[in-house]
């Protein structure tokens, strides 16, 4: 896509919306035992977490949108500032709907970045589309935008910033 065309369209976007495994984090889960408890752990970028806690203090609004559920995903939502977490999604589509019209935007002012098959629907409805340099080949082929950075590793905090560029922000 030519540079004129992604501005405008970045010029646009109101609402973020970002898959976890694999955008958010570098998609690894690993899953241990303390005792007899279970526990997760998550790899989140710091530069990620900026970039989302500057474009919300810009007047971006950041959400979330995954089929997993985890608590981990939960705190640290929460410690940056996402208020719209939709979490063990089956049908993305319809979490994105909701979303979009109780903020009462259009498909237009909104950019969704995933990084598999699950994200597809997603990422051919938004205005805008990104993935991560290390998605699987079938969505960095249909996604407006491949990042240079691979997921949890400052892909959230590379589109972030193109926005707020694009926005003069």
């Amino acid at each position: 896509m030519q540079k004129k065309n992604i501005t405008s369209k970045l010029k646009k976007i109101r609402l973020v919306l970002l898959d976890v495994d694999g955008v958010l984090t570098d998609g690894r889960v690993v899953i241990g035992n303390v005792g007899l408890a279970i526990t997760e752990t998550k790899f989140f970028d710091s530069h990620d977490g900026f970039g989302i806690r500057r474009a919300i203090e810009s007047g971006l609004r950041v959400g979330i949108i995954t089929g997993r559920r985890s608590e981990l995903v939960e705190a640290r939502a929460r410690e940056l500032g996402i208020t719209d977490i939709y979490q063990g999604v089956e049908d993305k589509t319809k979490a994105y709907t909701d979303l979009k019209n109780y903020a009462k935007l259009r498909d237009d002012e909104i950019c969704y970045m995933g990084d598999d098959v699950p994200d597809l629907p997603l990422l051919g409805t938004v205005g805008f589309s990104a993935a991560p340099s290390d998605a699987v080949a079938e969505v960095q082929s249909e996604v407006d935008f491949v990042t240079h950075n691979a997921g949890g590793r400052g892909a959230v905090r590379e589109i972030l910033d193109m926005i707020l560029r694009a926005q003069k922000k």
